[in-house]
């Protein structure tokens, strides 16, 4: 592969040498700056001068940016580095997870999940009962989410470190962002981009919903984003949600439907899981059984039905799941804290709803939620709205803005906090508010009973309060 047939490739520039190709010396890895050796690719949203320099240094074939800045170009060709300028980066990351699919995981089976929520639940399901029955598999799902973005090679990076490391893959279970963007400007077809390259046997779309505001203003905006998907899975089983309708409108080659009210379904949810008419899962067997959760489990069983799994080995597998962290986990028992990543309008909602199903008589709730840093007025009024709808007048509400566990990137600035006040005191609904997650969660254990429950619901504001509770309880 010539560094020309490259930059052909994803629209791009090459300057600081012209006439440089990759030899023999190019390992097919495409990595991160700090990882990269000689030979290896880089792939950065921005680089300056001093970059060039580490990029040269390492004797790296070539470095692809979308942003030179600081002298990167005039360094690039001092030294006779090739640097490769695209417009779009997302489309060297999708070439990077195409190759390195091509290269190192070519006999693979791969499936590939997205939709507002559930995906991270949902690969890391597929996973498990793809662990479970004993193949060799990979998912870049994590807790966090970290590595579903097409903003660097990290995928790609993580399937070559993996195949390196414990050999070739039988199966890769990918989680992609539904809806992508860097500096408040949307990757157009992020989602499509990542499943073409892929070239997927399976495709998970589990719901249609708000998130990313600012990177898209409508719900019309996300609809467009997801509906090129199925065309990138191709010929693969698209696996979707019966139940949304705005997934029922996606036009798919190889629809595979589940739903929790449609028993015409192939795949369906009543008293446990049933396929073809046939109950294959017992509702006691189900890890966890709220709703949003049993849709997830239902994504996952229909992925791993259309890789032709054992029936058997899939029921053995979701009876022995255990969720991500933050993912409706049980923190402690007296009070019942519940901790959970509710950070969008539909996952508020499903998570206080499911949770005010467990409340019994003389039980109090306490709802603590972190407000989004960082992430625009407009997510926030969704999600305070959000609040209004579903908590009862009896329901305690208290808001952080956890300003001692956040960074930067994850600051809640003062009008996305007025947003939520503004909206909760129009709607006469009490609440308190703390600027440290720490006093918060001390305020509200302190006030609880051991009967009650407090819900932690939230992103990056909440992630570290299974910590901190640790030297409160």
């Amino acid at each position: 592969m010539k560094i020309d047939e490259l930059a052909n490739s994803i629209n791009a520039k090459i300057v600081g040498s012209d006439n440089f190709y990759l030899n023999q010396d190019f390992t097919g890895r495409f990595t991160l700056l700090n990882d990269a050796g000689k030979g290896d690719i880089v792939i950065r949203h921005w680089i300056n001068g001093k970059g060039i320099e580490i990029a040269s240094a390492k004797d790296i074939a070539c470095l692809i940016t979308q942003n030179p800045k600081d002298g990167a170009v005039e360094k690039a060709e001092e030294l006779n580095f090739p640097l490769i300028i695209t417009e779009k980066i997302e489309l060297a990351n999708a070439y990077a997870l195409k190759w390195t699919v091509d290269n190192y995981s070519p006999n693979s089976t791969n499936i590939v999940i997205t939709g507002t929520n559930g995906k991270s639940t949902t690969s890391h399901l597929i996973y498990h009962i793809l662990d479970s029955a004993g193949y060799n598999a990979f998912t870049n799902t994590d807790s966090e989410s970290e590595f579903n973005t097409l903003i660097d090679p990290m995928v790609s990076k993580l399937i070559s470190d993996e195949v390196n490391s414990n050999g070739e893959l039988d199966y890769l279970v990918i989680e992609v962002s539904e809806v992508q963007g860097w500096l408040g400007n949307l990757m157009k077809n992020h989602a499509s981009l990542m499943s073409e390259a892929l070239n997927p046997k399976v495709g998970v779309i589990t719901n249609i919903a708000m998130d990313h505001i600012g990177l898209v203003n409508s719900i019309d905006e996300v609809f467009d984003e997801i509906s090129a998907v199925p065309k990138a899975i191709g010929e693969g089983i698209c696996v979707m949600n019966h139940d949304d309708e705005l997934v029922r409108k996606l036009d798919s080659e190889n629809p595979f439907y589940w739903s929790m009210n449609d028993k015409s379904c192939d795949l369906y949810f009543d008293d446990g899981i049933s396929y073809k008419g046939d109950l294959i899962i017992e509702k006691e067997d189900l890890p966890f059984t709220s709703g949003h959760f049993i849709q997830n489990i239902l994504s996952a069983v229909g992925a791993c039905i259309n890789l032709n799994i054992d029936l058997n080995q899939i029921k053995d597998a979701v009876k022995s799941y255990r969720a991500l962290n933050r993912r409706f986990a049980k923190l402690n028992d007296k009070p019942l804290i519940i901790d959970d990543f509710a950070h969008n309008p539909d996952g508020i909602r499903n998570t206080i709803n499911e949770t005010i199903k467990l409340l019994e008589d003389n039980q109090k709730l306490h709802v603590v939620c972190a407000i989004r840093g960082s992430r625009g007025v407009e997510i926030n009024r969704l999600n305070v709205e959000a609040l209004v709808d579903v908590l009862r007048d009896d329901i305690n509400l208290f808001l952080s803005s956890s300003n001692d566990v956040v960074n930067d990137l994850n600051y809640v600035t003062c009008e996305e906090r007025e947003v939520f006040f503004n909206v909760l005191d129009e709607n006469n609904r009490d609440y308190t508010h703390f600027d440290n997650l720490i006093d918060c969660l001390s305020h509200v254990y302190d006030l609880a009973s051991e009967n009650d429950i407090i819900l932690l619901i939230g992103a990056q504001g909440m992630d570290p309060a299974e910590s901190l509770l640790k030297n409160i309880l």
